[in-house]
């Protein structure tokens, strides 16, 4: 076997992959073949290495210099420089938006510094394609050892002990959830992995099965050893091929090395995993939605009790956990619950996994404590808000979320903490806003998602969503009341009363945060008919400014339906009942004389 004297990690998620980081590889092999590299530099493609914003990644080991947005014909000169004279391309390197430096180690930047990886410890370091690079990182020793060592009910022990809470939303304690499916006796148990991430914006499971799908699959055996169940789903959309492709070369590897099947290590115990495959349903995201997908039956939840540990798949007792939750677990049994519980709150320990994006220099994918606050991973790990703007918001817990404000920077992230101000925790997403969002229009967004991805069993979700939405518009276009505004808050209760999912209770959450935070911005939509971030078009109006026009007649020459008139070297006019608000004559004037009012 060769032996390396460096490696270099090339980020190889989705995202990257977008941005040519195949090519990447594929260039770094043949300029190290062309100079007799090859045999004592490795190149090795990895998962997500989180910071997408500054992707394509490439992370040269063991000097740890970590080169951003690469592109495939910055090869030659990484190989010729770095690698064989050992000088830094330094036109690559990470510049700090602050310090205006130059950083060539990724533990001194701003994003990584705060960030505490367990769910992510791999991503980024190992070849999720190959089951020795995982095995060399402690992988699949917590499954032998909790066949060799323990008991199943030890092993729910500590997975209890730990606190983990359930991380697809819910946060329902994960130890907790596993004693009650040990519990009911049948022929058959089942694991189900929910890897069905529908919250716009949202990458965190896709990210885990792409960089390390071997820490699912032997949590998910783990879990079967505790439950008594000896086979294991994987519920993923069909939008993730990349996810699906390295979790089935994971499965095979890990079927030839005896990890999955029949007398795992040596031992009585059988489990294997399959695949299913989902259309992409946002509903599916909640566990009988899940199930009843799985068996061919419309995506649509059912009424609990009883829950899927006495009755899920085909009646079966069935656990199911999300691609994080499960992803924790490996970690938790080899090194104790005690130690789990000491990282995070006392409520929620642990880590959480967000998907940082919006209007914010640093998008990516990042793993904190918990306990950490808003405004550390805005400012800091998120680097601010984009372009110098002003901070406005921030919703978290995808579309189901609430958006919270400037008063909520301080607010610690956990579960109850974020209920408390109006939020929700939910499976990880976090967008941030600035200025130049329409609180009114967003909350308007987020109803337009629920409204298309409810699943209409039950009339709180079906009928409810779509008359707030159906509000929601009638103010954005100018034609609301005070009268629509309480009727929304009315509206939002029952239906968060009387829905019968978790879709259903939490979609009104960006509506009643939006006017507890933003009730100036839906006062002046109703009483002025104004929009002060200029998004909802029918209460925009485009005007010329007297003092800055020219009489140039380039507005009116690109102005598609005539709507501006006016003499040459004279002031000219928008009349507004024809002007269609296309932007085209802001972008043709050189004199700044035209603006939205």
């Amino acid at each position: 076997m060769a032996k390396y004297s460096m490696h270099l990690l090339v980020c190889g998620g989705t995202g990257c992959r977008s941005a040519h980081s195949a090519k990447i590889t594929e260039n770094f092999k043949n300029e190290l073949d062309a100079s007799n590299l090859s045999e004592t530099i490795q190149v090795i493609e990895t998962g997500c290495f989180g910071f997408c914003e500054k992707g394509p990644i490439v992370k040269i080991m063991p000097d740890n210099t970590f080169y951003t947005q690469v592109k495939p014909e910055d090869i030659k000169e990484i190989v010729a420089e770095h690698l064989i004279k050992g000088r830094k391309v330094t036109r690559l390197l990470y510049i700090d938006p602050e310090k205006k430096e130059k950083i060539e180690d990724s533990k001194h930047m701003g994003f990584y510094r705060k960030q505490l990886r367990i769910a992510l410890r791999n991503c980024g370091f190992i070849d999720p394609e190959n089951i020795d690079e995982y095995i060399a990182r402690e992988g699949y020793e917590a499954l032998g050892r909790c066949l060799a060592e323990m008991t199943p009910q030890d092993v729910i022990n500590i997975v209890k002990e730990s606190g983990l809470r359930g991380r697809g939303g819910g946060g329902f304690p994960t130890g907790l959830k596993w004693e009650f499916a040990s519990k009911y006796q049948a022929d058959q148990k089942y694991v189900v992995c929910n890897a069905d991430e529908g919250d716009p914006g949202a990458f965190m499971d896709r990210s885990i099965l792409e960089g390390d799908p071997h820490s699912v699959i032997e949590a998910m055996a783990i879990c079967g050893y505790a439950i008594g169940a000896t086979k294991g789903l994987v519920y993923i959309r069909a939008e993730y091929p990349l996810a699906i492709k390295r979790l089935q070369i994971a499965i095979k590897q890990a079927r030839e090395y005896g990890l999955l099947g029949k007398n795992i290590l040596g031992s009585n115990f059988e489990f294997d995993i399959e695949l299913r495959y989902g259309a992409g349903a946002f509903v599916c995201g909640e566990e009988t939605a899940l199930i009843h997908s799985m068996e061919g039956l419309r995506g649509e939840p059912t009424v609990k009790p009883p829950f899927p540990a006495e009755s899920g798949y085909w009646g079966k007792p069935t656990n199911v956990n999300n691609v994080e939750t499960f992803a924790n677990i490996p970690v938790i049994i080899l090194k104790g619950g005690k130690w789990f519980r000491s990282i995070g709150t006392e409520k929620s320990p642990g880590t959480k996994v967000f998907a940082l994006a919006g209007k914010i220099n640093n998008v990516g994918l990042i793993e904190v404590p918990m306990g950490i606050t808003l405004r550390e991973v805005i400012f800091e790990i998120g680097g601010g808000i984009k372009d110098g703007k002003k901070f406005k918001a921030v919703q978290t817990g995808g579309p189901s979320g609430g958006c919270l404000t400037e008063k909520h920077l301080d607010t610690p992230i956990e579960f109850d903490t974020l209920i408390a101000a109006g939020s929700m925790m939910g499976s990880g997403g976090m967008i941030v806003m600035d200025e130049d969002d329409c609180m009114v229009a967003v909350a308007k967004f987020y109803l337009e998602f629920t409204v298309e991805e409810s699943c209409g069993k039950c009339a709180p979700c079906r009928i409810g969503n779509k008359r707030l939405h159906e509000t929601l518009e009638k103010i954005c276009k100018g034609n609301g009341t005070r009268e629509d505004i309480e009727l929304l808050q009315n509206m939002s209760r029952v239906i968060k009363d009387t829905a019968l999912c978790g879709l259903g209770q939490t979609s009104p959450n960006p509506v009643l945060s939006t006017i507890d935070n933003f009730w100036d911005e839906y006062i002046e939509h109703v009483d002025q008919k104004k929009c002060r971030a200029g998004v909802c078009k029918d209460l925009m109006q485009y005007v010329i400014r007297a003092e800055n026009c020219v009489g140039c007649t380039a507005c009116a020459r690109v102005c598609p339906v005539g709507a501006i008139s006016g003499e040459r070297k004279s002031v000219h006019k928008i009349d507004p009942a024809i002007c269609i608000k296309c932007g085209a004559c802001i972008e043709k004037c050189k004199f700044d004389a035209i603006f939205i009012q």
